[in-house]
């Protein structure tokens, strides 16, 4: 599982692990694994134009020590000081004694045009804001040129905690990161500046719990819902779909799709939609007869094109299975009656319907996705999955955000979240939690995404037939 902790929590770690070694050390090992990177990005080393755009403070330091190592190596080395007076000295030392040299004013733009990389050290962590106007310039003419762009830690400009770009920002090829992830680096917009993220073990001990984890296909694979011998449809778990209406039958087809894909034994519909849903999946058990008299299931879809069906909202969230809500149905839910609710809640907004919830503006959920997804599940003690690029999974009582980036573009298409709902749904009913349940669901949702795509377009009902395939990949 990859993780990634706040800056307050690197930096106490860096502080006790500092503690323990001679003077300098952790920053020596930060710049080697920084020089190895840019090494291997190059690919040749000698004779290659580098230019270091240095900052003051120890980021700039990561990027003068790993300068001096390359011209060491053969590199034509050139550091553009944005701080003159407040350079890491002992960087700037080493840079010099290996050859290096400092741009002279007014010669950075032509430097930064004829380089083969350019090393972003222009602020650290704990930056805030966008880049000053000095550094915006050079980072644009960074990605202007021809240079690979390398980012120390962090692409300047965002917000390590959160993820948010409140301003200019380096745009990265590379970014080299000391210790572990930060928050940034798997969240979006931030994570969009990051390029590849190439992790350098410096030797912190980190707290247990981290800010944030992203499951690989060996979680995955651990939490998927097997059949045992002794397994009937019923022990499988059967999930309920409430959904659909005579405008949109299509979201009951689509979510049932992704229901039969999840691992759950028997897919129960309630709605108007059922000719729709049979003519497509005869193997459906089909009830138009309300949720409480639908028979016994051991969770709940509700919401996929309900239209204004809050009847239908109404009697799943009394029940005490688990229960998603989603599209139409986070709309007609009383938080009230889901805040009551004894059974887990799963809910699975875009970033409109969460804005809608919240009170706020797309955009302000968009440029701040961590801080929404959390606020959104403390309001309505709810496990909330936030879809988007990087789909986030928050619980109520807080602990580490899950964070999922399998998914693709192309799925951003119509009847595709509903078909996510089917799976988290299915999942729920084989008797996931809702945190296991929505992350797993979004882990095989991008990938099935990914498979049907194959840079192409694709349809919702593509993505759920290649839902077995993104399966069976993470078993193998």
């Amino acid at each position: 599982m990859r993780t990634a902790y706040s800056v307050e929590t690197v930096r106490a770690a860096e502080r006790e692990l500092m503690a323990r070694l001679p003077d300098g050390a952790l920053m020596q090992r930060a710049a080697a694994g920084l020089a190895a990177a840019c090494a291997d990005l190059l690919g040749r080393v000698y004779g290659r134009r580098v230019v270091l755009i240095v900052g003051s403070g120890d980021n700039g330091g990561d990027a003068l020590y790993a300068g001096a190592r390359l011209a060491r190596r053969g590199a034509g080395v050139a550091a553009v000081l944005l701080s003159p007076d407040r350079t890491h000295p002992g960087g700037l030392a080493a840079l010099r004694r290996a050859g290096g040299t400092v741009a002279r004013p007014g010669t950075a733009e032509e430097l930064i045009d004829r380089a083969d990389l350019v090393v972003d050290g222009i602020v650290g962590i704990g930056g805030k804001g966008g880049l000053r106007p000095d550094a915006a310039l050079l980072a644009g003419r960074a990605a202007a040129s021809r240079a690979a762009v390398v980012a120390v830690d962090l692409p300047s400009g965002v917000e390590a905690d959160t993820g948010e770009v409140r301003g200019p920002a380096v745009r990265a090829d590379l970014t080299v990161t000391f210790g572990t992830h930060k928050p940034a680096l798997l969240i979006d917009p931030a994570r969009e500046y990051a390029g590849t993220v190439r992790l350098v073990e410096i030797g912190l001990v980190l707290p247990a719990e981290p800010e944030l984890e992203a499951l690989q296909h060996a979680d995955v694979a651990e939490s998927l819902p097997l059949p045992a011998a002794e397994s009937d449809k019923y022990r499988r778990g059967v999930v309920g779909i409430a959904a659909g209406s005579a405008r949109y039958p299509g979201a009951a087809v689509l979510a049932v799709s992704g229901a039969l894909r999840g691992g759950a034994g028997a897919v129960r519909y309630v709605g108007p939609a059922g000719q729709a849903v049979i003519a497509r999946f005869p193997e459906t058990l089909v009830s138009d007869r309300g949720p409480h008299k639908a028979g016994r299931v051991q969770a709940w879809v509700v919401g996929p094109g309900a239209g204004d069906d809050a009847a239908a909202v109404a009697e799943v969230l009394e029940t005490d299975v688990p229960v998603l809500l989603d599209a139409d149905g986070l709309r007609l839910a009383d938080r009230d009656a889901v805040r009551a609710r004894t059974a887990p809640t799963l809910m699975t907004p875009h970033a409109g319907e969460a804005a809608a919830l919240l009170g706020v503006a797309r955009e302000e959920v968009e440029a701040a996705r961590l801080p929404a997804v959390r606020e959104l599940a403390a309001r309505y003690g709810a496990t909330v999955l936030l879809k988007g690029s990087t789909t986030l999974v928050a619980d109520p009582d807080g602990g580490p955000v899950r964070v999922n980036a399998t998914g693709t573009p192309w799925l951003a298409t119509a009847g595709s979240g509903d078909v996510l709902s089917g799976l988290a749904g299915s999942l729920l009913a084989s008797g996931l939690s809702a945190r296991d349940a929505g992350s797993v669901a979004a882990y095989l949702h991008g990938l099935a995404g990914r498979f049907a795509a194959n840079g192409a377009p694709a349809g919702a009902h593509d993505v759920a037939e290649m839902i077995p395939e993104a399966w069976r990949d993470v078993r193998d």
